[in-house]
């Protein structure tokens, strides 16, 4: 385990985008969501996804430096097309617009195809937060999660996420994914060389594993709720509705179309569906953000079950792990990762990223 200081893991990751022929905004904007990520106490989706991003350009399969453009839009709708660039662009891009249309009109709903991995939904929800709106992303990802009673993948980890802003100095943080754990919560039990928790996947036999290479080479994640008896029909349903906004309703790939990406796939564009909402709460009832300070300060003053472990609301972990890594001005890496990462460095010919601590 290392400690990279922050500001030095957003340059080396800004600096591989850009040694594979990235534009500066686009790299500058996708390293500031890994980061993101890694200092929020989710490594599956920061310097875990790098690599993957840059062999994505290399291959071809994105164009980074392209422009997403609308395809079609009303006073509150967009439909757009991302042209195969980085997530991080598409999903600003889509965005800005459902801010926009939201101010005016009080809602703003854009969909959005041909994409590529938008890494953590909370980021872009956190957009129309700031602005005092409502934010939601949802997304569709490569098949990885086996519906209640099959063996197979059919659909993706599929993301969503909401916050919201409230009085008081607090807000709404809820950033999940649909199936149990996301894929890179595995990758990363496999970068640390540890077993998974159960619930988190199935073997090829459809049983439950711990293993974590039988569960990245099987490919099948337990849907939220684990299985039939303990109601991961629900997980399924929840995967199925970001579907039906993603890559149905926008005209992206879907379900079983979406190609693989954490494993070798066929290597063609990703065209992965987004869809954003902004939702002004001034267009309803008064004192919004006061109820939902109300909300989330009487959940934190719930009686724990354990006296050790306090009731915490949504986003408090992720607030917490923020404000450990604005302290400390760093961020943890597992060794492999520190490894990888300069293999990376190698293989681009940038600037290796400067380990600052290793821990034992």
């Amino acid at each position: 385990m290392g400690r990279v200081r922050v500001a030095e893991a957003q340059r080396f990751m800004s600096d591989c985008l850009k040694a594979v022929g990235t534009a500066s905004k686009a790299a500058d904007l996708q390293a500031a969501l890994l980061i993101q990520a890694d200092k929020f106490g989710h490594p599956s989706h920061g310097l875990n996804r790098l690599e993957m991003y840059v062999n994505d350009i290399l291959s071809g399969a994105c164009k980074p430096n392209n422009q997403p453009k609308i395809l079609k839009e009303s006073q509150s709708t967009a439909w757009v097309d991302a042209n195969n660039v980085l997530g991080a662009t598409a999903s600003q891009f889509a965005m800005d617009i459902a801010i926009k249309k939201a101010q005016e009109t009080g809602v703003g709903w854009v969909s959005v195809k041909g994409s590529n991995h938008n890494g953590m939904a909370g980021f872009w929800s956190q957009m129309a937060a700031d602005k005092g709106l409502i934010g939601m992303a949802f997304t569709n990802t490569s098949p990885l999660l086996a519906p209640a009673r099959s063996k197979q993948a059919a659909l993706g980890t599929n993301p969503l996420s909401v916050v919201a802003p409230a009085s008081k100095g607090e807000s709404f943080y809820l950033d999940m994914a649909t199936t149990a754990v996301a894929v890179g919560k595995i990758e990363m039990q496999l970068r640390k060389g540890e077993p998974i928790p159960h619930g988190w996947a199935q073997g090829p036999d459809g049983n439950e594993t711990t293993d974590a290479q039988v569960a990245f080479d099987t490919k099948c994640l337990m849907p939220l709720g684990g299985n039939e008896t303990t109601s991961g029909y629900k997980g399924y349903g929840l995967a199925a509705m970001v579907e039906l906004f993603c890559g149905i309703l926008s005209g992206a790939n879907y379900g079983h179309h979406v190609r693989s990406w954490s494993h070798a796939g066929d290597g063609g564009p990703a065209n992965l569906g987004h869809c954003f909402v902004a939702v002004d709460p001034e267009r309803f009832a008064p004192g919004f953000g006061d109820r939902l300070a109300d909300c989330i300060q009487h959940w934190r003053q719930l009686e724990p079950t354990d006296p050790n472990l306090a009731v915490m609301a949504p986003g408090d972990k992720e607030k917490k792990a923020a404000a450990e890594a604005e302290a400390s001005g760093t961020v943890a890496y597992v060794q492999q990762q520190i490894e990888s990462s300069a293999a990376l460095a190698e293989k681009l010919k940038v600037k290796p990223m400067e380990v600052e601590v290793v821990c034992q």
